[in-house]
């Protein structure tokens, strides 16, 4: 190992080595997490051998253990519905009353949120005048979308983002069933997208958005809506 080392091999490249030139001996396989560990002290983080760790590409003198995260359950929206499971009507666009979701930022962390219908393209402007916590999100939601005629509230399709934890309390309160995308996926809300591309006329993303109030808000929203 040394030997390679010496010649400015990476660790990953001397365990990718060891493997292919003994792929049935696992006792002289090595990772390359245990070949740093082998070069520094992993509790003062220091290179035990600097003629060694020089030869290494970066030729830092200390370096911290890689330690695998564990999942906390902290980005975990507990009883999501997936969008796979969303009613083939949503699609075709025919029947109304199927809304797509999301926030628009400004400065951090100010947003406000969005609804498009998805039929007529009709949209409304939710303003978040505290933080984009799920606590401090749903009641707004819920106030907006009760303001919707009850025939009018069939579907919400919105991402996976934090602020959507407390989704089945929004399901309870408005009877609206909400479907959630998959991570990074934004297309199956394209005319969420579209629509908030065209707001950053009026909210720009270097703007607190927490300073307009909810009825400059309606008046963006009635400016939009009335476009043809």
């Amino acid at each position: 190992m040394e030997a390679k080392l010496a010649l400015c091999w990476a660790p990953e490249q001397i365990a990718g080595w060891l493997r292919r030139q003994f792929p049935s001996d696992v006792s002289v396989q090595v990772s390359h997490e245990a070949i740093y560990l082998s070069l520094f002290d992993p509790r003062r983080r220091q290179a035990i051998d600097r003629s060694l760790t020089q030869r290494l590409r970066t030729a830092r003198p200390m370096r911290s253990p890689k330690v695998a995260r564990r999942p906390t359950g902290r980005d975990v929206i507990r009883g999501m519905v997936s969008i796979s499971a969303r009613p083939a009507e949503v699609e075709d666009r025919k029947i109304p009353g199927h809304w797509e979701g999301d926030l628009v930022m400004g400065t951090r962390p100010s947003a406000v949120a969005t609804l498009v219908e998805r039929t007529s393209r009709y949209t409304a402007i939710v303003a978040l005048p505290d933080n984009i916590k799920a606590e401090q999100v749903t009641p707004h939601l819920i106030r907006s979308l009760l303001g919707i005629p009850p025939q009018s509230r069939r579907t919400l399709t919105r991402d996976r983002g934090r602020e959507m934890a407390e989704h089945q309390a929004i399901t309870a309160e408005t009877g609206m069933p909400i479907y959630l995308c998959k991570p990074r996926s934004p297309w199956p809300r394209g005319t969420n997208e579209n629509t908030n591309r065209l707001l950053r006329q009026h909210l720009p993303k270097g703007a607190d958005l927490r300073t307009f109030s909810q009825a400059e808000l309606d008046a963006i929203a009635y400016e939009l809506n009335q476009d043809p």
